[in-house]
């Protein structure tokens, strides 16, 4: 199939990370991209790479979706084009770390508009888009913190277990339609997100465990394309639920708010 035959997959936080590493394992399958984040400079150095390795179209859109109003524009630069969208990857995010009091409320409702409004706005305000496909697909990048409170992260991982709520009903309601939804779930990734979120106290105890973004991009794509409904990549991240699932709480939150002290 010719990339032209393709629709766009629109990746939001697509100059770092995940994002970046989901629009590489997606260019090499031949899909034009819409890349969208706050760097316009690392955007259109990403394009260009993607064109001069695989030959895609990745037109960019720079702009900060943690700020109110940000996916309308985004949503009018795709309607202004007419660029056909038959993936929506919903990866932008960040944490903020300190105890909640103590962080300026600013960071925290700027961390809930990104990580939780903009992937609401984006999905409903695509979703006449999308259908228009004869398969489409929304892949929400999630997180291991939406399965259990986390002290010194609380509103990051209430904002993920919201995501992970909000896809489970989104995939359930559209599940006689041609859009399929997937919850994707990572750990620890080695991404920048611990230094953004001032988690550097975490970056040895991160260099055992953090898993590579790139495989993880190959991983969150084949569940996507798998149309699975939800997926915890890696054995140790996986019992690490499980473990949520059966302990506890107290002792979860405890053992969690240790770790996060550090």
């Amino acid at each position: 199939m010719s990339e032209e035959t393709k629709a766009y997959a629109l990746i939001t936080g697509a100059s770092k990370g995940i994002g970046k590493s989901i629009a590489y394992e997606l260019a090499k399958q031949g899909y034009p991209l819409l890349l969208v984040a706050r760097s316009g400079e690392e955007l259109k150095t990403l394009s260009d790479d993607l064109h001069a390795k695989y030959g895609t179209i990745s037109p960019i859109f720079p702009i900060d979706l943690s700020i109110k109003e940000a996916s309308l524009k985004v949503v009018d630069w795709i309607k202004m084009n007419n660029y056909p969208v038959g993936i929506l990857v919903n990866n932008a995010g960040y944490g903020v770390w300190g105890d909640f009091s103590h962080s300026p409320l600013s960071d925290q409702l700027g961390m809930m508009q990104l990580n939780m409004n903009a992937v609401v706005e984006l999905s409903h305000l695509l979703m006449p888009i999308l259908s228009k496909e004869k398969q489409a697909y929304i892949l929400n990048i999630c997180s291991t913190a939406a399965y259990q409170a986390v002290p010194t992260l609380a509103i990051y991982s209430a904002t993920k277990a919201f995501i992970l709520s909000f896809t489970r009903a989104l995939r359930f309601e559209l599940a006689k339609t041609s859009i399929s939804v997937t919850c994707f779930s990572p750990g620890p990734v080695d991404t920048g997100f611990a230094a953004r979120a001032g988690l550097s106290a975490l970056n040895k105890m991160a260099e055992k465990f953090n898993m590579q973004p790139d495989k993880v991009a190959k991983m969150a794509v084949k569940a996507m394309f798998g149309k699975k409904s939800e997926v915890i990549p890696g054995f140790t991240n996986i019992i690490s639920v499980y473990a949520n699932r059966i302990l506890p709480k107290a002792f979860i939150e405890k053992t969690a708010a240790g770790i996060y002290k550090i």
